[in-house]
C-alpha cells in the first residue's frame, strides 16, 4: 500500500501557518470522564508568540476536562457553501494545554492582542471564571485538499 502522506514541502507549511493565523475558531476535542471523547467549538487567536490560545472559563466541561489531561487537539478549517466538504482544506493540531495565570506580567498585553483579534471576547474577559489557556502544539495533520495529506512539527508551523 501507498503511504498517502506526502513529504511536507514549503506549500504545505505557508498553507498551515495561513490557518494558525487566519482561523479565528476551532474544533476543540478533550477527553472527559471515563475517557469519554467531547467536541466543543472555542474562539482562537495566534498569542503574542504564535501558539494558539483561547479564552475560556472555568465553569465549562472542556476546560474542567483539559485540567485533569492537558492532551488535547484542535481541528481548524471550515468547509465552503459549495462542493464536497471532505476535499476542504483543513488543520488538525495535537496540543498540551497550558493555563495562563490571570495574574502574570504578561496579561495585559495578551489580553489587548487578544480582543484586536476577537473584539467580542471584551463582554467575559473580565468575568473571573474566564483564563486564558494555550494550546502548546505537538504535531500536526494537514489535509490541503484531495491526495494532500501532510504531518507537520511546530518548526514547520513556525512555532
Amino acid at each position: 500500500m501507498v503511504n498517502p502522506i506526502r513529504e511536507t514541502d514549503d506549500a504545505a507549511r505557508t498553507q498551515a501557518q495561513s490557518f494558525l493565523q487566519t482561523c479565528r475558531h476551532a474544533a476543540l476535542g478533550v477527553l472527559i470522564r471515563d475517557g469519554q471523547p467531547m467536541v466543543t467549538r472555542i474562539a482562537f487567536a495566534p498569542d503574542l508568540d504564535g501558539q494558539p490560545i483561547s479564552l475560556i472559563s472555568d465553569l465549562s466541561a472542556h476546560t474542567q476536562a483539559l485540567k485533569a489531561r492537558p492532551a488535547c487537539s484542535l481541528l481548524l478549517g471550515e468547509p465552503e457553501e459549495r462542493g464536497d466538504p471532505l476535499t476542504h482544506p483543513r488543520l488538525s493540531l495535537m496540543a498540551q494545554a497550558e493555563f495562563l495565570p490571570r495574574d502574570s506580567a504578561d496579561h495585559a498585553a495578551r489580553a489587548a492582542h487578544y480582543l484586536q483579534i476577537n473584539p467580542k471576547a471584551k463582554l467575559y474577559l473580565g468575568f473571573s471564571d474566564f483564563t486564558f489557556v494555550r494550546f502548546r502544539i505537538t504535531e500536526a495533520a494537514l489535509n490541503g485538499g484531495f491526495g494532500k495529506a501532510y504531518q507537520l512539527t511546530p518548526q514547520d508551523l513556525g512555532l
